[in-house]
């Protein structure tokens, strides 16, 4: 039986593999391949030019501002995102009045469309007609800002509109898992005499870390992505202030005609979301609490 019933399983399988060799593994081996290439998309055949697009990536200044952008991110966006909603999670779980309502409110934004949130902040940050200059000039602020406009303030204004768009999602990842850690052990706390802080940081934290393990690589990649939100609210500008390495891919594909080389980017790109997952994961390995 246990080799007649691979002649069952086998036939099954066959035409999974085969949509998914044609469709995911074959494009990424002939991405691999014009990487190497001179192209510019059109019927001419790629040229073989071995790693030459990857030297000119090493010498390119546009490639390390939007590496250094991606950087920010990979710092900013895990800090602030994560533990905003780690803190709403603990709060909502609490045994608040209207938790429900909280719940959908905080989630609503996951469920919008990338483009849809980038135009919806764009005109609140317009400078003449959006909604976050009027109330600044209200409480007395006469000269606001140019949100999008200025190199200093737009890394910033998207890095809100993300943790604002994101939050929602891995709040309910966290609260998925509190709510599966038994309430005894708050209970045994509690007649302890120890505080909700105190019961966070000893119970609840600990308890979460392989969900909060699953975060860091999720938030990871965003991080290196963050293609949607920056190029529908300022397509990398102003002056590259918030160009990316995705927003650069793009633009050397699609407005440069240069699939080669940005193809290298994309197997950089690749490679980095590779890399760093697998370093998250070696470096948050603990022992798990079974409870």
């Amino acid at each position: 039986m246990q080799r007649q019933k691979y002649w069952l399983i086998i036939p099954f399988l066959v035409p999974a593999i085969a949509l998914y060799g044609t469709f995911v593994l074959y494009p990424y081996i002939q991405a691999m391949y014009i990487a190497f290439t001179k192209w510019k998309g059109l019927r001419k055949a790629p040229q073989f030019i071995g790693f030459e697009n990857f030297r000119d990536l090493v010498k390119d200044d546009h490639f390390w501002n939007a590496l250094t952008h991606n950087g920010i991110y990979l710092i900013v966006l895990p800090l602030v995102t994560l533990g905003f909603a780690l803190f709403l999670a603990f709060m909502i779980t609490q045994k608040v009045r209207f938790s429900h309502f909280y719940r959908v409110t905080f989630f609503f934004p996951q469920v919008m469309s990338v483009v849809a949130i980038g135009i919806l902040w764009s005109f609140i940050y317009h400078p003449s007609i959006g909604i976050l200059n009027s109330l600044l000039k209200g409480i007395g602020i006469s000269s606001p800002p140019v949100w999008l406009g200025n190199p200093k303030t737009a890394i910033i204004a998207i890095i809100i509109v993300t943790v604002w768009q994101g939050a929602g999602f891995f709040m309910v990842l966290f609260m998925a898992g509190m709510q599966g850690i038994p309430t005894t052990y708050y209970e045994a706390a509690a007649l302890d005499g120890a505080t909700r802080g105190v019961m966070f940081f000893k119970i609840t934290f600990p308890l979460l870390w392989e969900t909060m393990r699953s975060a860091l690589v999720f938030i990871t990649i965003g991080a290196l992505d963050m293609f949607g939100i920056t190029f529908t609210m300022t397509q990398g500008g102003p002056d590259r202030s918030t160009d990316v390495l995705a927003t650069l891919l793009y633009q050397e594909a699609f407005s440069n005609s240069k699939f080669g080389y940005a193809t290298a980017i994309a197997m950089m790109l690749f490679i980095l979301v590779m890399v760093l997952s697998l370093i998250l994961m070696v470096l948050t390995r603990r022992d798990t609490i079974e409870y």
